[in-house]
């Protein structure tokens, strides 16, 4: 009977789980100083808590809208142009006579934003389109030879062209052919976004700045076909943007977004649903951590750090809040486990006892 008794004794002290019960999780939250915030999400407060401020967001910046731009370039330093000079003009100090024209080739631009050319000297060239450079030489030139003509053509430098980073078949430096050049075109001369990534997402380098889009977004709204600057690095790269699923679910384990946006609902799916034998559809828990300066005690943000969010999956009211509730990177998604099924376990202790006790019964 002793060991009967001892055998009874550990279930009642120590009950075998896998995942928290609901009350557990929020029972401090009704304490006198509680460290952390209890949220029931409801349709009626859906509105509030989805003008709370994001967690979880890098520090880049929103994307630029799209624009038009030349259809011609603009010269710059360390760019390349070939000049080729015409003279009729007997006895001409530009060309040989029986050549008719001379060529200057690959002169490139100073970090003055000039090009040397012979009986002219220095002509300032930097930023001006093709064609303007070369009326610009042609007049340096009427001085000496009134009837010369010139002709120009440009070969681009590294400052006149983009960086295409990851991502694509053919990532690398790409020249600008024009002021008119887009995020779109350079994706598409680079061979387009490589198949079988997750959420790709689009980041642009300009100067100290960082803007980041989707791909889905990108390609879908024409406004975001952002115009390219010289010197700017387009990046490529599977989205990281992940949360935590954790108790009585499908699966425990770090999940990462497939699409921008995603509902509490659809998290639960991603987790593999709800253990039928094991969690509570009354439990779903969202813990998440807020900074210091997001707080506010007029209900506009959350008043603590920490909150924890809870769905009643049970009701109607519940599911529509979860479908609309937004699950925010590094947020934690816990399925609490049913008290039922904490009595099963009991239950099933119990009769392991009885059925060892008619086993000693009979020896």
């Amino acid at each position: 009977m002793v060991a009967l008794a001892a055998v009874l004794l550990v279930p009642a002290c120590s009950l075998p789980r896998g995942a928290a019960i609901q009350s557990q999780v929020v029972s401090e939250s009704s304490s006198e100083t509680p460290t952390f915030q209890v949220v029931p999400v409801t349709r009626a407060n859906m509105p509030a808590i989805a003008s709370w401020p994001k967690t979880g967001e890098d520090t880049a910046y929103g994307w630029p809208g799209t624009s038009q731009g030349s259809n011609s370039n603009l010269i710059q330093t360390g760019d390349q142009v070939n000049i080729v000079i015409w003279d009729s003009q007997e006895n001409s100090l530009l060309i040989d006579a029986a050549a008719k024209s001379t060529r200057l080739t690959a002169i490139e631009v100073s970090p003055s934003g000039s090009v040397f050319v012979p009986y002219v000297d220095e002509v300032y060239i930097r930023g001006l389109t093709p064609d303007a450079a070369r009326a610009r030489i042609q007049e340096k030139l009427m001085q000496i030879a009134p009837s010369a003509q010139v002709q120009l053509s440009l070969t681009q430098g590294r400052s006149n062209s983009v960086e295409l980073v990851g991502g694509v078949a053919s990532p690398g430096a790409y020249p600008m052919p024009s002021r008119n050049y887009k995020v779109l075109g350079l994706i598409a001369d680079g061979g387009g976004i490589r198949q079988g990534m997750r959420n790709p997402q689009v980041r642009l380098l300009r100067g100290g700045t960082t803007y980041e889009t989707s791909s889905k977004d990108l390609l879908e709204n024409g406004s975001r076909n952002a115009l390219l600057y010289p010197g700017d690095t387009v990046i490529i790269e599977e989205d990281d943007k992940s949360f935590t699923a954790m108790g009585a679910s499908g699966s425990e384990d770090l999940v990462y977004f497939p699409k921008d946006d995603l509902s509490a609902m659809e998290a639960i799916s991603l987790m593999g649903g709800l253990n039928p034998n094991r969690a509570d559809p009354k439990g779903v828990l969202v813990l998440r951590e807020y900074s210091v300066r997001h707080l506010r005690s007029d209900g506009s943000a959350p008043r603590m750090q920490q909150v924890v969010f809870t769905f009643d999956l049970t009701s109607a009211d519940g599911l529509f809040a979860a479908r609309n509730f937004k699950i925010n990177p590094n947020d934690t998604v816990l399925a609490t486990e049913s008290v039922i099924t904490q009595a099963q376990v009991v239950f099933a202790l119990m009769g392991s006892v009885f059925g060892l006790t008619r086993q000693i019964g009979v020896n």
